[in-house]
């Protein structure tokens, strides 16, 4: 039962809101007598200080009307809701605007009581401009000196910094760290030349990025905040490698989205870490399509509870499902999902389950049971080293078994689209993982018929953060003081952030019709031997004070991923981040029979299995041993084409 307001109640509590409480009392006692003031002294300034006797009594009556009058605008428009001490153009407008309408009202009064005539014309016009200075000069100048006090006391207890730039974010931090008890802007640093020289707010811009040292010398600082959310990744590289050279610790501000969104403030500053410096230009998403393809329909994730799955959670439900369905075998994975979820306000119906893609009849009853329009394929195995040894046949039935069984039971449920997340370890591969994930894509592509369901496969490298991520492992050797361990100085990896690779996977299951390889921009490929170096120096330690341990490629490990195999070619699509592999594919008596092997994996010894798996993969370049184990290999069908 809802309680209706009292009208009568709600009126007085709309009035209460106009009328002045606590300081902005004061304010407006000290705004009537402005009024007052500035009413006599137009009579002073328009008889040169000497008003005559028969004046004094006109200007005192007219007095009496005009500050009530001036009382009910100031009120009505609002000028006591702001505060003195964070005065800003907005209160000069509301003053501006209730002065006018004051005089106009005040005009109006006077000639309608034939008080005019006892006015100097003059003193009309003088009273409403000394009345605006009055009123805004008291109010900036009280800004002025509540800043300058705190302004004061930071320049003798922060910590001195300088600024590198000097667009609307630097500007912003500036009037921030104002009132700042932790840092001292002692200067501004930006490669604009005409504003070298220049100030803002009474900071100078001492000069360039490349006279950095020089600054940082003359100035005593220990700290340079970087404040260039937008700038792109190799200006921030540039500026953390002039301030490391300094001998300065490198801060940032958030994100340019972050700062966008309102999640946080431009002074909420940190330090600068590893992925500011692989960071890439935004993701530009059909936003209309995305609606379209996921609003209002059930969507399914597996391997929910991972870095990938997770993030796609995440994206997914922006875009307003009835219903996410997250998917995982870790039981403890699916929990902090739930708990991050539970945190959140969303319209979209969350259900969390526990199940193995190899296992038919659970899979087979939950597509029946929840129906998803829409299904994200990330549950697999992919550490490397550890599928490499001792796990062959567990790969194989994870990624290829597990991924033929979802596949075929969402095709018999009529599911609109299965997007499968596949890695850049399928191309040429030198490891089972990645020949097991090209195998995953090659089933996918048997499986599509000209109706029905549409499989859309999405290739990408390694990803900021992820579980499998080197920079997790690079920053709990550098805290324990080394050394850190890379495998070998020519090694080269593709990064891009988990939001982007998810937002990208999306855009091309959208954008997928059946049976295409996707391909990510993964931009720049980084040597991972570079990777480390900066995390030392953004640690806040010399190249010389960690050391940095070559330990060998581990089993199945390249010196650099590709994209592409060698018989690939690519078309463009409409995304620019997104190109389509024209890869060999394969029909359903194919995977028929590579069904037929894999199930009985497990039966051979792993040596013989990479042995054999080079007959499915023609591509595969593993490590197989030669000698016999005693087993005929089972031919393979020619039915593989390109497509």
């Amino acid at each position: 039962m809802s309680i209706g307001k009292n009208p009568q109640s709600t009126r007085q509590q709309r009035l209460g809101d106009f009328v002045p409480k606590g300081r902005a009392q004061v304010a407006f006692v000290h705004d009537l007598v402005v009024v007052s003031a500035a009413w006599g002294f137009a009579y002073l300034l328009r008889f040169n200080f000497d008003i005559p006797q028969e004046f004094l009594r006109g200007m005192i009556e007219t007095m009496l009307i005009l500050v009530p009058l001036h009382a009910f605008a100031f009120v009505a428009f609002g000028l006591y809701r702001g505060v003195w001490r964070f005065a800003s153009i907005p209160d000069l407008h509301r003053i501006v605007r209730a002065v006018i309408f004051s005089t106009l009202a005040g005009l109006t009064i006077l000639y309608l009581s034939q008080l005019a005539s006892a006015v100097p014309r003059s003193v009309f016009l003088l009273h409403p401009i000394l009345l605006l200075g009055f009123m805004a000069g008291s109010r900036f100048t009280y800004r002025a000196w509540k800043e300058h006090r705190l302004y004061s006391v930071s320049q003798v207890q922060g910590n001195p910094v300088l600024i590198l730039g000097s667009g609307e974010a630097a500007i912003a931090l500036l009037k921030d760290l104002a009132r700042s008890l932790e840092w001292r802007v002692v200067g501004i640093i930006d490669d604009a030349p005409e504003m070298h020289g220049r100030q803002i707010y009474g900071i100078k811009i001492l000069g360039s990025l490349d006279r950095m040292e020089q600054i940082a010398a003359d100035t005593g600082v220990g700290h340079v905040i970087i404040a260039m959310p937008s700038a792109k990744q190799e200006q921030r590289r540039r500026a953390v490698q002039l301030a490391n050279r300094a001998g300065l610790t490198a801060l940032t501000v958030p994100a340019f989205d972050d700062l966008m969104s309102g999640k946080v403030s431009v002074s909420e500053i940190r330090r600068v870490e590893v992925e500011d410096l692989l960071g890439r230009e935004p993701v530009q998403l059909d936003n209309e399509g995305m609606h379209a393809l996921l609003d209002g329909n059930v969507v399914l994730v597996t391997g929910a509870g991972g870095s990938i799955g997770s993030e796609l959670c995440r994206q997914i439900v922006k875009y307003q499902p009835d219903m996410l369905v997250c998917l995982d075998m870790s039981e403890y994975s699916l929990y902090q999902l739930d708990q991050e979820f539970r945190a959140t306000e969303s319209s979209c119906k969350m259900v969390f389950v526990t199940a193995d893609v190899k296992n038919e009849q659970r899979l087979k009853g939950l597509l029946e049971q929840y129906k998803p329009a829409v299904v994200f394929h990330a549950a697999a195995y992919k550490h490397v080293p550890l599928m490499e040894q001792h796990n062959v046949a567990e790969a194989l039935m994870n990624n290829v078994l597990g991924t033929y069984t979802l596949a075929r039971l969402c095709k018999e449920a009529k599911v609109g689209k299965f997007v499968l997340i596949s890695t850049d370890k399928a191309v040429n591969p030198t490891n089972v993982m990645g020949a097991s994930k090209r195998l995953a894509e090659m089933v996918c592509q048997g499986l599509q018929d000209e109706l029905g369901t549409r499989f859309v496969i999405v290739r990408f490298g390694n990803v900021l953060g992820s579980s499998g991520s080197v920079i997790p492992k690079f920053r709990e050797q550098i805290a324990q003081g080394g050394p850190v361990t890379v495998t070998h100085p020519e090694i080269t990896r593709y990064f891009m952030s988990i939001p982007e690779a998810c937002q990208l996977v999306m855009q091309a299951g959208l954008m997928g019709e059946g049976g295409e390889i996707f391909v990510l921009d993964m931009g720049t490929p980084v040597k991972i031997v570079d990777l480390a170096k900066d995390m030392i120096r953004l640690s806040g330690f010399m190249d010389d004070e960690i050391e940095i341990e070559f330990t060998g490629l581990r089993p199945g490990e390249k010196l650099y991923e590709e994209l592409l195999a060698d018989d690939e070619h690519t078309l463009p699509t409409p995304h620019v981040k997104l190109r389509i592999a024209i890869a060999r594919s394969a029909d359903k008596s194919w995977v028929k029979s590579l069904l037929k092997w894999i199930t009985a994996c497990y039966q051979l010894d792993e040596d013989v299995i990479k042995r054999e798996l080079k007959l499915w993969v023609e591509e595969y370049q593993g490590d197989i041993h030669q000698h016999e184990a005693g087993r005929t290999p089972q031919l393979v069908p020619k039915s593989s084409t390109i497509h």
